[in-house]
Protein backbone atom coordinates (compact mmCIF):
# COMPACT_ATOMS: atom_id res chain seq x y z
CA UNK A 1 0.00 0.00 0.00
CA UNK A 2 2.87 2.85 0.58
CA UNK A 3 4.68 1.94 -2.66
CA UNK A 4 1.22 2.07 -4.37
CA UNK A 5 0.28 5.39 -2.38
CA UNK A 6 4.03 7.22 -3.26
CA UNK A 7 3.85 6.56 -6.61
CA UNK A 8 0.27 7.93 -7.01
CA UNK A 9 1.32 11.14 -5.66
CA UNK A 10 4.19 10.91 -8.00
CA UNK A 11 2.57 9.61 -11.45
CA UNK A 12 -0.89 11.57 -11.15
CA UNK A 13 -1.78 14.06 -13.41
CA UNK A 14 -2.71 17.12 -12.00
CA UNK A 15 -5.22 19.77 -14.37
CA UNK A 16 -3.89 23.64 -13.62
CA UNK A 17 -6.66 25.70 -12.92
CA UNK A 18 -7.12 29.54 -13.85
CA UNK A 19 -6.63 30.48 -10.02
CA UNK A 20 -4.72 30.11 -7.27
CA UNK A 21 -5.64 26.65 -4.93
CA UNK A 22 -4.65 26.12 -1.14
CA UNK A 23 -4.69 22.82 -0.28
CA UNK A 24 -5.20 22.24 3.23
CA UNK A 25 -3.98 18.37 3.91
CA UNK A 26 -2.93 15.70 6.32
CA UNK A 27 -1.04 13.12 6.47
CA UNK A 28 -2.97 10.36 8.27
CA UNK A 29 -6.62 9.43 8.44
CA UNK A 30 -8.66 11.02 10.94
CA UNK A 31 -9.18 14.43 12.41
CA UNK A 32 -6.33 17.20 12.37
CA UNK A 33 -8.54 20.12 12.36
CA UNK A 34 -8.07 20.55 8.78
CA UNK A 35 -11.95 22.46 8.28
CA UNK A 36 -10.72 25.24 10.97
CA UNK A 37 -7.90 26.23 9.63
CA UNK A 38 -9.47 26.34 6.07
CA UNK A 39 -12.42 28.50 7.53
CA UNK A 40 -9.63 30.54 9.10
CA UNK A 41 -7.81 31.38 5.71
CA UNK A 42 -11.21 31.73 3.50
CA UNK A 43 -11.77 34.54 6.29
CA UNK A 44 -8.35 36.06 6.05
CA UNK A 45 -9.25 36.19 2.28
CA UNK A 46 -12.03 38.08 2.25
CA UNK A 47 -10.59 40.29 4.90
CA UNK A 48 -7.88 41.03 1.81
CA UNK A 49 -10.63 41.72 -0.74
CA UNK A 50 -10.80 38.37 -2.21
CA UNK A 51 -13.25 35.79 -3.06
CA UNK A 52 -12.88 32.47 -1.88
CA UNK A 53 -14.10 29.38 -2.61
CA UNK A 54 -13.96 25.94 -1.02
CA UNK A 55 -13.37 22.57 -2.89
CA UNK A 56 -14.77 19.60 -1.14
CA UNK A 57 -15.41 15.58 -1.79
CA UNK A 58 -18.11 15.60 0.33
CA UNK A 59 -17.99 12.86 2.72
CA UNK A 60 -21.30 10.67 2.20
CA UNK A 61 -22.48 13.05 -0.51
CA UNK A 62 -24.89 11.92 -3.21
CA UNK A 63 -24.76 13.88 -6.05
CA UNK A 64 -22.97 12.86 -9.07
CA UNK A 65 -21.78 15.99 -11.09
CA UNK A 66 -20.39 18.85 -9.38
CA UNK A 67 -22.81 20.79 -6.92
CA UNK A 68 -22.70 24.08 -5.15
CA UNK A 69 -23.96 23.45 -1.88
CA UNK A 70 -26.94 25.52 -1.01
CA UNK A 71 -26.94 25.92 2.83
CA UNK A 72 -31.01 26.61 2.86
CA UNK A 73 -32.20 23.86 1.07
CA UNK A 74 -28.98 21.09 1.24
CA UNK A 75 -28.93 18.30 3.96
CA UNK A 76 -25.48 16.95 5.39
CA UNK A 77 -27.15 13.52 4.10
CA UNK A 78 -27.01 14.98 0.97
CA UNK A 79 -23.60 17.20 0.63
CA UNK A 80 -21.66 15.73 3.57
CA UNK A 81 -21.27 17.82 6.81
CA UNK A 82 -17.93 19.36 6.67
CA UNK A 83 -18.90 21.30 3.36
CA UNK A 84 -22.20 22.85 5.26
CA UNK A 85 -20.61 24.15 7.66
CA UNK A 86 -18.01 25.83 4.76
CA UNK A 87 -20.75 26.78 2.92
CA UNK A 88 -21.41 29.40 6.06
CA UNK A 89 -18.21 31.00 4.72
CA UNK A 90 -18.20 30.98 1.26
CA UNK A 91 -19.26 29.09 -2.03
CA UNK A 92 -18.34 25.39 -2.09
CA UNK A 93 -18.01 22.90 -4.78
CA UNK A 94 -18.68 19.39 -4.09
CA UNK A 95 -17.21 16.15 -5.92
CA UNK A 96 -14.51 13.80 -6.38
CA UNK A 97 -13.20 16.16 -9.51
CA UNK A 98 -11.77 19.21 -7.91
CA UNK A 99 -10.91 20.29 -11.40
CA UNK A 100 -14.56 20.40 -12.38
CA UNK A 101 -15.98 21.82 -9.00
CA UNK A 102 -12.96 25.07 -9.67
CA UNK A 103 -14.39 25.50 -13.28
CA UNK A 104 -17.87 25.95 -11.69
CA UNK A 105 -16.79 28.04 -8.89
CA UNK A 106 -14.67 30.20 -10.84
CA UNK A 107 -17.32 30.43 -14.24
CA UNK A 108 -20.46 30.77 -12.12
CA UNK A 109 -19.39 32.16 -8.86
CA UNK A 110 -16.36 34.20 -9.42
CA UNK A 111 -14.56 32.63 -7.05
CA UNK A 112 -10.60 34.19 -7.36
CA UNK A 113 -8.61 32.22 -4.60
CA UNK A 114 -9.78 28.51 -4.06
CA UNK A 115 -9.18 26.13 -0.97
CA UNK A 116 -9.64 22.67 -0.85
CA UNK A 117 -10.22 20.73 1.86
CA UNK A 118 -8.28 17.08 2.07
CA UNK A 119 -7.45 15.98 -1.20
CA UNK A 120 -3.42 16.43 -0.78
CA UNK A 121 -2.97 12.69 -1.73
CA UNK A 122 -5.31 12.04 -4.13
CA UNK A 123 -6.93 14.68 -5.93
CA UNK A 124 -6.31 15.40 -9.89
CA UNK A 125 -5.92 19.48 -9.50
CA UNK A 126 -2.73 21.47 -9.46
CA UNK A 127 -1.93 22.31 -5.98
CA UNK A 128 -0.02 25.67 -5.77
CA UNK A 129 0.30 25.73 -2.07
CA UNK A 130 -0.10 22.35 0.34
CA UNK A 131 -0.43 23.19 3.87
CA UNK A 132 -0.54 19.90 5.99
CA UNK A 133 -1.95 19.80 9.54
CA UNK A 134 -0.49 18.02 11.90
CA UNK A 135 -2.35 17.49 15.44
CA UNK A 136 0.28 18.05 17.94
CA UNK A 137 -1.46 15.95 20.00
CA UNK A 138 -1.75 12.80 17.91
CA UNK A 139 1.39 13.45 15.31
CA UNK A 140 1.13 10.52 12.86
CA UNK A 141 0.96 7.95 15.38
CA UNK A 142 3.12 4.84 14.99
CA UNK A 143 4.52 6.50 11.35
CA UNK A 144 3.23 3.18 9.25
CA UNK A 145 1.01 3.44 6.60
CA UNK A 146 -2.21 2.00 6.66
CA UNK A 147 -3.69 -0.85 7.24
CA UNK A 148 -0.30 -0.92 9.76
CA UNK A 149 -1.07 2.78 10.98
CA UNK A 150 -2.59 5.85 10.04
CA UNK A 151 -0.32 7.29 7.33
CA UNK A 152 -1.60 7.57 3.88
CA UNK A 153 1.99 7.46 2.65
CA UNK A 154 5.22 6.77 3.27
CA UNK A 155 6.49 10.61 4.98
CA UNK A 156 9.42 11.04 2.67
CA UNK A 157 7.00 10.69 -0.38
CA UNK A 158 4.45 13.17 1.17
CA UNK A 159 6.86 15.79 2.21
CA UNK A 160 8.03 15.85 -1.33
CA UNK A 161 4.67 17.79 -2.11
CA UNK A 162 4.41 19.40 1.07
CA UNK A 163 4.28 23.22 1.06
CA UNK A 164 4.54 24.27 4.75
CA UNK A 165 3.56 22.33 7.63
CA UNK A 166 0.51 23.76 10.60
CA UNK A 167 1.21 22.00 13.27
CA UNK A 168 -1.98 22.53 15.82
CA UNK A 169 -2.61 22.61 19.26
CA UNK A 170 -0.68 21.71 22.26
CA UNK A 171 1.52 18.37 22.75
CA UNK A 172 4.94 16.70 21.79
CA UNK A 173 3.23 14.03 19.46
CA UNK A 174 4.31 16.16 16.30
CA UNK A 175 7.79 16.85 17.30
CA UNK A 176 9.53 14.25 15.13
CA UNK A 177 7.83 14.85 12.02
CA UNK A 178 8.05 18.66 12.30
CA UNK A 179 11.40 18.17 12.88
CA UNK A 180 12.12 16.06 9.90
CA UNK A 181 9.59 18.78 7.80
CA UNK A 182 11.99 21.48 9.19
CA UNK A 183 15.18 19.42 7.77
CA UNK A 184 13.43 19.11 4.32
CA UNK A 185 13.19 23.41 4.74
CA UNK A 186 9.53 23.33 4.94
CA UNK A 187 8.25 26.21 7.04
CA UNK A 188 6.49 25.32 10.06
CA UNK A 189 3.52 27.34 11.52
CA UNK A 190 1.53 26.62 15.17
CA UNK A 191 -1.86 27.32 15.47
CA UNK A 192 -4.89 26.56 18.03
CA UNK A 193 -8.50 26.59 18.28
CA UNK A 194 -10.05 29.10 19.72
CA UNK A 195 -13.77 28.07 20.35
CA UNK A 196 -16.68 30.96 20.83
CA UNK A 197 -19.72 31.02 23.32
CA UNK A 198 -17.49 29.32 25.53
CA UNK A 199 -18.19 31.60 28.37
CA UNK A 200 -21.70 30.19 28.78
CA UNK A 201 -20.34 26.35 29.76
CA UNK A 202 -19.01 27.85 32.47
CA UNK A 203 -21.01 26.03 35.37
CA UNK A 204 -23.02 23.81 33.55
CA UNK A 205 -23.66 19.57 33.29
CA UNK A 206 -23.52 18.36 30.12
CA UNK A 207 -24.38 15.06 28.16
CA UNK A 208 -21.25 15.99 25.37
CA UNK A 209 -21.55 13.55 22.00
CA UNK A 210 -19.30 14.37 18.83
CA UNK A 211 -19.51 12.36 15.30
CA UNK A 212 -15.71 14.24 14.82
CA UNK A 213 -12.10 12.29 14.28
CA UNK A 214 -10.99 12.70 17.43
CA UNK A 215 -14.74 13.20 19.70
CA UNK A 216 -12.55 13.41 22.63
CA UNK A 217 -11.14 16.94 21.32
CA UNK A 218 -14.29 17.95 21.56
CA UNK A 219 -14.71 16.58 25.12
CA UNK A 220 -12.15 18.37 26.43
CA UNK A 221 -13.18 21.61 25.15
CA UNK A 222 -15.78 21.74 27.13
CA UNK A 223 -13.93 20.94 30.33
CA UNK A 224 -11.22 23.68 29.46
CA UNK A 225 -14.17 26.34 29.22
CA UNK A 226 -15.96 24.95 32.48
CA UNK A 227 -18.09 22.72 31.73
CA UNK A 228 -19.02 19.40 33.62
CA UNK A 229 -19.18 16.53 31.56
CA UNK A 230 -21.80 14.18 33.09
CA UNK A 231 -21.75 11.23 30.32
CA UNK A 232 -19.22 11.26 26.84
CA UNK A 233 -20.92 10.04 23.75
CA UNK A 234 -18.44 9.13 20.93
CA UNK A 235 -19.87 8.41 17.60
CA UNK A 236 -17.73 7.79 14.13
CA UNK A 237 -16.17 10.45 11.91
CA UNK A 238 -19.22 12.00 9.82
CA UNK A 239 -21.63 9.69 11.77
CA UNK A 240 -25.22 10.81 10.49
CA UNK A 241 -28.03 11.24 13.74
CA UNK A 242 -30.97 10.24 13.12
CA UNK A 243 -33.96 11.87 14.46
CA UNK A 244 -34.71 9.13 17.04
CA UNK A 245 -30.88 8.88 17.88
CA UNK A 246 -30.98 12.31 19.04
CA UNK A 247 -34.18 11.94 21.01
CA UNK A 248 -32.39 9.27 23.18
CA UNK A 249 -29.63 11.45 23.62
CA UNK A 250 -32.07 14.35 24.73
CA UNK A 251 -34.05 12.01 27.18
CA UNK A 252 -30.33 10.28 28.46
CA UNK A 253 -29.03 14.40 29.16
CA UNK A 254 -32.60 14.89 31.04
CA UNK A 255 -32.10 11.63 33.45
CA UNK A 256 -28.87 12.72 34.34
CA UNK A 257 -29.52 16.25 35.35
Amino acid sequence: YAAAAGRGMRRAKREKIEAPVLCIGNFTVGGTGKTPVAIALAEQAKRMHLKPGFLSRGHGGSFAEPHVVDIDHDSARHVGDEPLLLAEHAPVAVTPNRAAGARLLLERHGCEFLIMDDGFQSARIHIDYALVVVDARYGIGNGRVIPGGPLRAKIVDQLVFTSGLLKMGEGTAADSVVRQAARAGRPIFEAHTEPSGKAGLAGKRFLAFAGIGHPEKFFDTVREAGGELALTRPFPDHHFFAEDELAELAATARTEG
